[in-house]
């Protein structure tokens, strides 16, 4: 077992934004064009009272790149995705959906984006086909469109035999593909899920993470995936090691785990995220 790094080994892995000469002056790192970033967020602070949620948040997403979010219960996952999603207003700092600032073009922004939360959101006495229809109208799309964008996202998530069964008498894993399908129908670029296997069995967990990987690769989707297990980052993630407020680390498995001198990415957590002495 590991012991807790040095204090001076901490402060030197603290910050850990490893791509930070590449950085721009505002401390994100471009990816590609500025405005080919599918999700920016720079210096994001945020405090329930007197208590600081988030401290100083700096990082971007590609188009089409898994990212996992890999933080402990408490770390801030949520409080961040609910900045992101305009849940709650962030007063410092600055996000970008696709170049279109959050605080500015706030409907722009959102358009692009898809979302599973952590606590479930469906109705339980409608049907999937109806849980799904409402969403589409929503989003202004026309009941043929939706129906055929039903059609589409629940035959991906083997769910279309599922349709006309209320909500209630599904699984938890079938209740996930549900959301899923749900986020997917007005065919965001960028899809934020907070803890979506929490609860799962592991035959639901891989099927999940295996699709949502596939989304990224065939359809070019940024993802950003909260979760504090372990085994759902591979070693070819890229991950943001979030800990009390603060970003510890981030870049591929293999930086992150250089910048921690750990060999594995369990043991890069660990020492990322132990308590100081």
């Amino acid at each position: 077992m590991m012991g807790s790094p040095a204090p001076e080994q901490r402060q030197a892995i603290d910050p850990a934004h490893l791509d930070r000469a590449a950085a721009g002056p505002d401390g994100v790192v471009p990816v590609g064009d500025r405005r080919e970033a599918a999700l920016e967020v720079s210096g994001v602070s945020h405090t329930f009272g007197s208590r600081k949620a988030l401290d100083d948040v700096t990082f971007s997403l590609g188009p089409g790149e898994f990212t996992a979010l890999l933080g402990p219960n408490g770390a801030g996952k949520t409080t961040l995705f609910s900045l992101i999603t305009r849940l709650y207003d962030y007063r410092s700092g600055a996000i970008r959906v696709f170049g279109a600032a959050l605080k500015d073009a706030p409907l722009r922004a959102l358009s692009r984006m898809g979302i599973v939360f952590q606590q479930p959101t469906l109705d339980l006495d409608l049907t999937v086909y109806q849980n799904l229809l409402y969403h589409g109208s929503l989003h202004g799309l026309s009941r043929r469109s939706a129906r055929e964008r039903i059609a589409r996202e629940t035959a991906r998530l083997d769910l279309h035999e599922r349709l006309r069964d209320k909500v209630r008498q599904l699984s938890g894993g079938q209740r996930r593909r549900v959301e899923i399908a749900r986020a997917l129908l007005h065919d965001p670029e960028l899809l934020l899920l907070d803890e979506p296997t929490v609860g799962l069995d592991m035959p639901s967990r891989q099927f999940l993470i295996d699709h949502v990987r596939g989304l990224c690769r065939d359809r070019n989707i940024a993802v950003l995936w909260a979760t504090h297990l372990i085994d759902e980052v591979d070693e070819n993630a890229r991950v943001i090691v979030l800990h009390r407020g603060r970003v510890r680390a981030q870049g591929h498995v293999a930086e992150v785990c250089a910048a921690a001198g750990a060999s594995t990415v369990r043991d890069a957590f660990d020492r990322l995220t132990s308590k100081p002495g």
